[in-house]
């Protein structure tokens, strides 16, 4: 109601003008025929007005706002690739058995199509995504992460992100296997079954972290042709992969 409280005495002024012209139309034309022509056709045109405004041209601004929005989330998400992502990737690549099978599938050309990335998204559904846990090197990984927990836990708080459900679940598939790496006192006496609740962790974030990958991926092909030919010559699953630009 106090929201509304400089509304009401402004809705009731403008009516009480409206009709205050409409009288002095009348006692100087004495027209009422005219008045009423005229009244019942604007109010016609409002219920058009009202489409208009309400369904067309605000659904425009609302995608174009939308646009916007994503354009910033997808900034978000390159920072995080670049300063976490790529490098988790291959820390994780490193430990999984069956990459080789993979490797090859993901070396991908400037030329890409939207077509090599459906296929490429199909191999990385398909792809089993579990690591040798007992070649780990626990406490490496561990200094990476907790190295990045400020920098995750800022990119947690960006209202942003709500836009973007899945990218939103990687970050906290990577914060939690953080916290849980953080957790241990002594990462050189571990459990079995603590290795295998820590694996678990991994495997959570090797799987959504390499789908999240190509989805950006696609994004610079599309929107950032020089920023996609740089992540391709830092693409994780490229051994062979090096930032230098060498002649073929």
């Amino acid at each position: 109601m106090k929201r509304l409280g400089w509304q009401v005495p402004l809705g009731i002024s403008l009516v009480l003008l409206s009709a205050a012209f409409y009288f002095m139309h009348y006692l100087i034309f004495r027209d009422p025929h005219h008045i009423l022509i005229y009244l019942i056709g604007d109010i016609a045109f409002v219920f058009i007005e009202v489409l208009m405004v309400t369904l067309i041209i605000h659904r425009v601004l609302e995608q174009r706002e939308k646009k916007e929005r994503l354009e910033k989330l997808n900034m978000v998400i390159g920072v995080f690739f670049s300063e976490v992502g790529v490098k988790l990737l291959k820390i994780l690549s490193l430990h999984d058995s069956a990459v080789e099978k993979l490797q090859q599938k993901l070396k991908m050309k400037e030329e890409s199509t939207a077509q090599i990335f459906q296929k490429v998204q199909q191999w990385l559904r398909m792809h089993d995504y579990k690591m040798d846990a007992g070649k780990v090197d626990w406490e490496s990984l561990e200094k990476f992460l907790t190295g990045k927990k400020d920098f995750l836990l800022r990119l947690l708080e960006n209202p942003n992100l709500l836009e973007h459900e899945s990218f939103t679940d990687v970050l906290w598939a990577v914060f939690h296997l953080t916290e849980e790496l953080d957790a241990r006192e002594n990462l050189k006496r571990l459990s079995k079954e603590d290795i295998q609740h820590l694996h678990g962790d991994m495997n959570r974030v090797y799987g959504q972290l390499a789908h999240q990958w190509l989805k950006y991926m696609e994004h610079l092909k599309s929107s950032y042709p020089y920023l996609f030919s740089l992540a391709l010559r830092t693409n994780p699953f490229n051994r062979t992969a090096s930032p230098e630009v060498h002649t073929s």
